[in-house]
């Protein structure tokens, strides 16, 4: 990607949509996106994204830090142990997420330990307001093209992953989408029954490959059921009102039953 100039790499774009840029450069981005339409609706996504992860984190910014994980109380009991490699040292900086969404991970980790449940809950949720209440364009490939779908999310995943049909649950596949996630790429493959009610799964690698049994989490008019199987995270989410989302999701999960990482 360039302009007649310097080519512009994805990072600039990123860069765009984080604000960071000014003047010639911002202008220079806005230049290629004017000549870039397809390129400028992925941006968009990207920022309405990112301001409803905003919104969503809102109430919990200025909560305070959990008693155990107050950084002055873990050094001054790992003292008293032993001196403190740097690898805890480094957890512990990374524990307390310093930035904008430093409360939404740790909220997360305390909520459900170690499991990174919560994290994968809340960007579903964020996800499915963006696109599933999009009229216009709510994925990016349509059914149609399912099998170049599912190929380009696996290579992007770095790992295989199974397309559910849930014609017996009722749903029909309407097709899926690459989205950002404070954690990396994920698969977001929405469906649809009779009365245009969607719901959505969401699939991403996790940082921790242990298996997660199936847990249920909400979100202001959503709700939905989320699990990790060898490494990968899913959660299924939709309207509240659907009263049958927990049997829809077993179904997925007897479907997916993750296959082997690639070696």
């Amino acid at each position: 990607m360039n302009t007649g100039g310097s080519p512009i790499r994805e990072e600039d774009l990123h860069a765009y949509v984080d604000g960071a840029l000014a003047g010639p450069e911002r202008a220079r981005i806005e230049e290629y996106l004017a000549r870039h339409p397809d390129v400028a609706a992925r941006l968009r996504g990207h920022g309405e994204l990112r301001q409803r992860l905003r919104e969503q984190l809102a109430p919990i910014m200025d909560e305070p830090i959990p008693p155990e994980l107050n950084l002055a109380r873990m050094v001054e009991a790992h003292r008293r142990r032993r001196h403190i490699p740097w690898r805890i040292a480094a957890s512990v900086v990374l524990a307390l997420g310093i930035g904008g969404v430093g409360g939404w991970h740790m909220r997360g980790a305390t909520e459900s330990p170690n499991t990174g449940l919560a994290a994968l809950a809340r960007e579903a949720a964020a996800s499915y307001q963006v696109y599933a209440a999009d009229s216009t364009r709510p994925v990016e490939m349509p059914a149609s093209d399912s099998a170049q779908l599912v190929s380009w999310i696996s290579q992007r995943l770095a790992r295989p992953i199974a397309l559910p049909n849930l014609a017996s649950a009722g749903y029909r596949f309407m097709g899926g989408r690459l989205v950002a996630t404070e954690h990396g790429p994920a698969g977001l493959f929405l469906y649809d029954d009779a009365q245009g009610t969607r719901i959505a799964m969401m699939v991403r690698p996790m940082a921790r490959k242990d298996d997660m049994p199936m847990s249920a989490h909400k979100a202001p008019g959503l709700s939905g059921y989320a699990w990790v199987d060898q490494g990968l995270g899913y959660s299924l989410i939709g309207p509240a009102s659907v009263p049958d989302i927990h049997p829809v999701a077993d179904e997925v999960r007897r479907q997916v039953d993750a296959p082997p990482v690639r070696g």
